[in-house]
């Protein structure tokens, strides 16, 4: 029987992730990741943890066939372990919460509840969490931040008189020796085997697995039929720059592309890898060349540079975020490839965040964008622009002649034409 659990909170920093990670460690023989919503760092973590790509589940950018689809496909292990964003309604607005995502999938909820300097409310605000929708799937819960086996016995006590259905399957110490010397999900790469295995037992130490695993059974909905449009394989050749720079790359959107063209090539730039002479397509993901730290790991890579600037003068170029910044002239006082007459710079203040939509050749995609960088000077009339319909958000994307960029990361599966 396979095992399912989507790990949730009231809000972010409320030890979701601390969780996350000592269940993907103990699971790890048999975990497949997966994360709620438009996240790139968490699913990195994920597969380091449990050496499984993490997919991203969104209620946003996908209806809810597709969704049951995405989650059947690839839960291929004997446990699914599902790492929530925010808090549990938050996105419900855009049927993108981790309390949409779960029900369309039918698997249960556990909240980690901070009990820090509380006990009674506790209750009422699970109480109330509760109240809030009735078809809620919250099945457990663990506190996070307990002084003492008295303090939790006490806040257990009330939720257990208060919270009909929920199960208290244990609790986390305040201030875990195992976490004073490390930057969890911030350092990861720095975290080697036998301190991510402390900290996991660490968490799980006051942690009833059994009555964890007593909620966690599931029903996986698969629809009888594909519910995306299905396309014919092209005969052609598409590489994905794919690195320290270029690291944000849905999982599924990679195999997306390996089911629709017929070979597809990843490549370093950060090596200096150039662009291969038979390559039709070249995909620039989201990621990191507007910082000093990472532009210095690209700045030198002249023979890839190069070569990218000889494919997009008769082939296809596909620049996402830090693609599209790359494939600019400038970010400050950065030299990026020059590719198309854009300009930008990074500022103090975050520029966006949050989903948006964006009209592309007449179709709306929906995606969402995380950014610091702005275009400083509006691109000369060649470059047409498509408009994104969020308040403020000016640039959904720029298309120069067989060139496209722009901030939106989206499904590809779900908005292919944005590949066209």
């Amino acid at each position: 029987m396979k095992k399912a659990l989507v790990i949730s909170a009231i809000a972010s920093n409320q030890g979701k992730t601390l969780l996350t990670m000592a269940l993907l460690h103990h699971y790890k023989k048999s975990v497949r990741p997966f994360k709620c919503g438009p996240d790139f760092i968490d699913p990195q973590f994920h597969q380091k943890i449990a050496a499984t790509p993490s997919v991203n589940l969104d209620g946003y950018m996908m209806d809810k066939k597709q969704l049951q689809w995405l989650f059947a496909q690839y839960f291929d292990k004997d446990v699914a372990i599902v790492e929530g964003a925010m808090g549990y309604y938050d996105g419900l607005d855009k049927q993108a919460s981790a309390y949409d995502v779960v029900k369309t999938l039918g698997i249960a909820s556990l909240l980690v509840l901070d009990g820090s300097g509380s006990y009674i409310t506790i209750a009422a605000v699970l109480k109330g969490i509760q109240s809030f929708r009735e078809d809620h799937t919250i099945k457990a819960v663990v506190l996070n931040k307990i002084s003492s086996p008295s303090h939790y016995e006490l806040i257990k006590k009330h939720i257990e008189a208060e919270c009909e259905g929920v199960v208290v399957c244990g609790w986390i110490k305040k201030d875990l020796p195992s976490l004073g010397a490390t930057h969890l999900g911030l350092d990861l790469q720095e975290l080697d085997s036998l301190v991510l295995e402390q900290v996991a037992n660490d968490v799980l130490e006051h942690i009833e697995i059994e009555k964890l695993e007593s909620v966690m059974t599931c029903r996986i909905k698969k629809p009888h039929r594909y519910p995306f449009v299905k396309l014919a394989q092209k005969d052609a050749t598409c590489v994905v720059v794919y690195d320290a720079n270029f690291s944000f790359l849905y999982h599924d959107n990679l195999e997306f592309l390996q089911e629709i063209y017929k070979e597809v090539v990843i490549i370093n730039a950060t090596k200096d890898e150039a662009v291969p002479s038979k390559a039709d397509m070249v995909i620039l993901p989201g990621g990191y060349v507007e910082t000093a730290y990472h532009y210095e790991k690209i700045k030198d890579a002249n023979t890839f540079k190069n070569s990218l600037i000889q494919h997009a003068k008769t082939k296809k170029v596909y620049g996402e975020c830090a693609g599209m910044i790359y494939l600019g002239e400038f970010c400050d006082d950065k030299q990026m490839s020059g590719i198309l007459p854009l300009t930008f710079t990074l500022t103090e203040r975050r520029q966006r965040l949050g989903y948006y939509q964006c009209d592309i050749g007449g179709k709306t995609i929906k995606g969402h964008a995380f950014h610091y960088t702005k275009i400083t000077k509006a691109p000369p009339s060649d470059i047409k622009l498509y408009k994104a319909s969020k308040k403020g958000a000016k640039e959904g994307g720029y298309r120069q002649n067989n060139i496209f960029a722009t901030y939106l990361h989206t499904m590809w599966r779900v908005y292919p034409t944005v590949l066209d």
